[in-house]
């Protein structure tokens, strides 16, 4: 086993490619696993290695020798994942029991229901109200299990919802803008005045980066949560946006539910979204305090610094124009 080897499943992926940088930059080597490393656009930072993640064979030869395997692939636009989602994660404990490895899984709030809100520790109770969400409970499971037999060391870190230049299938770029374009409206799915949280993946992966290097200290099966960033009226986010854009009267829009769920049926997609509506009908803060006593201060982009860079990355304004930072802004 290499000390800093590294598989990634999930490479191409917003968090997975964010991490494999961070581990590349920290002096890892890292292997990608992809079904098609040339489409993939092989960063040639990563060794590529051609396979699927629901092959177990695949897992295992290219798992060979690593110290980590950063599980961070799921099916596209949430297809399928009652079908592949524990196969996979299967592959990959049997993979790091082969190799010592510990398994680093970036972690949901769709495993928590309302009996753990509003505020949610590590410990607190995972009764998922969704399909998905016991999906991801059931893949928690099977790691403590296999940390608790031996098998393999687990370490999952906890994050609100995602952005990033990077990030896919998150809210704020299927939801509250819409990639390719300067918006002309904001449209927020949550109730106005309830509070939502927010990280950014370059801090998640920073997070990640730095629980790894403290590999020895953690425990066999050690979970923690990121406070990112906490907008407690909704409005911080929006303000933000308005102020990157340069457009401090940009139009509120509310996330049409209800022909949303009228046209569930018979889209994927907005099925699956309509299905976490519930995350934005209360507020949901996963607390820090267990991350800050082990790694001290949270890494934290600041908020105007890592909207503008989402919003140019996909393509909703003009890289070239950063805005100043407003001291109203800086101050929500």
């Amino acid at each position: 086993m290499e000390k800093r080897k590294a598989l990634v499943l999930g490479a191409t992926g917003g968090i997975g490619s964010e991490v494999a940088a961070k581990l590349v930059r920290s002096g890892w080597r890292v292997i990608a696993l992809h079904r098609d490393p040339e489409r993939a656009g092989r960063d040639d930072r990563f060794g590529w290695v051609k396979g699927n993640a629901m092959v177990a064979s695949d897992v295992a030869a290219a798992s060979s020798g690593t110290s980590l395997i950063v599980h961070a692939v799921n099916p596209p636009a949430y297809r399928d994942w009652d079908k592949l989602v524990l196969p996979m994660l299967d592959n990959t404990i049997a993979a790091a029991e082969a190799n010592g490895a510990r398994i680093l899984l970036p972690g949901t709030v769709y495993n928590y229901g309302p009996d753990a809100f509003p505020n949610i520790a590590e410990d607190a109770p995972q009764n998922a109200p969704t399909r998905k969400g016991r999906i991801r409970v059931e893949m928690e499971r099977r790691l403590r299990r296999a940390a608790d037999e031996g098998k393999a060391r687990v370490l999952i870190v906890r994050a609100g919802d995602f952005f990033g230049p990077k990030a896919a299938n998150n809210w704020f770029s299927q939801g509250l803008v819409k990639p390719g374009l300067q918006p002309r409206a904001i449209t927020y799915p949550g109730k106005p005045g309830l509070g939502h949280q927010w990280a950014y993946l370059p801090d998640v992966a920073e997070t990640m980066l730095r629980l790894i290097e403290r590999d020895g200290r953690l425990e066999n099966f050690a979970t923690f949560h990121m406070d990112g960033h906490w907008d407690a009226d909704g409005m911080r986010m929006i303000e933000t946006i308005r102020h990157a854009l340069d457009t401090p009267d940009l139009p509120i829009k509310r996330m049409p539910w209800l022909l949303m769920r009228l046209a569930a049926p018979f889209v994927p997609l907005l099925r699956e979204l309509v299905e976490m509506r519930y995350l934005w009908q209360q507020p949901v803060r996963l607390r820090n305090g267990k991350l800050e006593a082990t790694i001290g201060a949270e890494p934290r982009t600041p908020l105007i610094e890592a909207v503008w860079t989402t919003l140019a990355a996909i393509g909703c304004c003009d890289a070239a124009t950063k805005p100043e930072p407003r001291a109203k802004v800086i101050a929500l």
